[in-house]
């Protein structure tokens, strides 16, 4: 079987708080993980669930998200209700995966770690 795993990409170029990012960052991995077939999220699971976060400004992300959806990959992008920290409607994270390592590496191997 080969390694799965999924990527959450975050807006680098805002000024979220930590929480924020985190919260951002579990609606895109919750939202991408429903749109994965069941085989796939038990094979995914049964391989530990790995995530990967990564960061991207905003023009990235619909790039991001056509190149998913041309390699038939799961693939959430989260837009912001804009009640706390960004104004409304603002792309905030993008979730992408679970897949096989070669296919994410396809669409976000170029794109940095967040650290």
């Amino acid at each position: 079987m080969s390694e799965l795993k999924q990527v959450i990409v975050l807006r680098s170029d805002l000024d979220m708080s930590t929480g924020k990012m985190i919260a951002q960052a579990s609606h895109a991995s919750l939202k991408a993980y429903k749109k994965a077939d069941d085989e796939l999220r038990a094979d995914w699971e049964s391989q530990g669930g790995k995530k990967v976060a990564l960061k991207a400004g905003e023009d990235t992300f619909q790039e991001k998200l056509e190149e998913a959806k041309t390699l038939q990959v799961p693939a959430a992008l989260i837009t912001d209700a804009g009640h706390t920290e960004v104004q409304p409607g603002t792309n905030t994270a993008l979730g992408i995966g679970p897949a096989t390592s070669d296919k994410i590496d396809q669409i976000t191997g170029e794109l940095k770690l967040i650290k």
